[in-house]
C-alpha cells in the first residue's frame, strides 16, 4: 500500500504544470559580478592594450593614429552594437540571424534576466567582445589605410 501511495504522489507531481513547478528565475550576485569584471577587462585590454601595443610596432609619426582610430572605431562599434547589434544576434529570428524585435535595446528591462544575471550586463559583455574585435582588425590595418577608409568600412561594412 505504501509504494502504491508513493508512485501515485509521483505520477500526480509529474502532471502539475511546469510553471506551477518551476521556481521564479533569480538574479546571481556572484555571477553579475563576474561578468561585469570580464567586461572591463575585456574592455581594458581594447583601449589601452590593443591601442598601446599597435602603436607600439609602428612609426612613431603614427602612434597617435593609431590610438585614435581604435578609440574611435570602438565607440562606434558600441554604438551601433547597442542599436541593431545585439537584436541582430540574439534575437528570436532563423537558424543564421536574429530579427529586429531589440533595436535600440526596446524590450529590454532593467530587471530582465539571462539565466541568473541581468540582461543589460549580459549587453555590455558582448559589446566588449565586439569592440575588442574590431580593435584587432584595426591594429592590423595599420599604416595601410586612411582612417576615413577605415570608418566608411565599418559604418557600411
Amino acid at each position: 500500500m505504501k509504494k502504491l501511495v508513493s508512485l501515485t504522489a509521483v505520477g500526480a507531481a509529474a502532471l502539475l504544470p511546469s510553471w506551477v513547478m518551476a521556481a521564479a528565475p533569480v538574479a546571481d550576485k556572484a555571477d553579475n559580478a563576474f561578468m561585469m569584471i570580464s567586461t572591463a577587462l575585456v574592455l581594458f585590454m581594447t583601449l589601452p592594450g590593443i591601442a598601446l601595443f599597435y602603436g607600439g610596432l609602428l612609426r612613431g609619426k603614427n602612434v597617435l593614429s593609431m590610438l585614435t582610430q581604435v578609440a574611435v572605431t570602438f565607440a562606434l562599434v558600441c554604438v551601433l552594437w547597442m542599436i541593431y547589434g545585439y537584436s541582430l544576434t540574439f534575437g528570436t529570428g532563423n537558424a543564421f540571424f536574429g530579427d529586429f524585435s531589440m533595436i535600440m535595446l526596446k524590450s529590454i528591462g532593467v530587471t530582465a534576466l539571462t539565466g541568473s544575471f541581468y540582461q543589460l550586463i549580459h549587453v555590455a559583455f558582448q559589446c566588449s567582445f565586439a569592440c575588442i574585435t574590431v580593435g584587432l582588425i584595426v591594429g592590423a590595418l595599420a599604416e595601410r589605410i586612411r582612417f576615413s577608409a577605415v570608418l566608411i568600412s565599418w559604418w557600411y561594412g
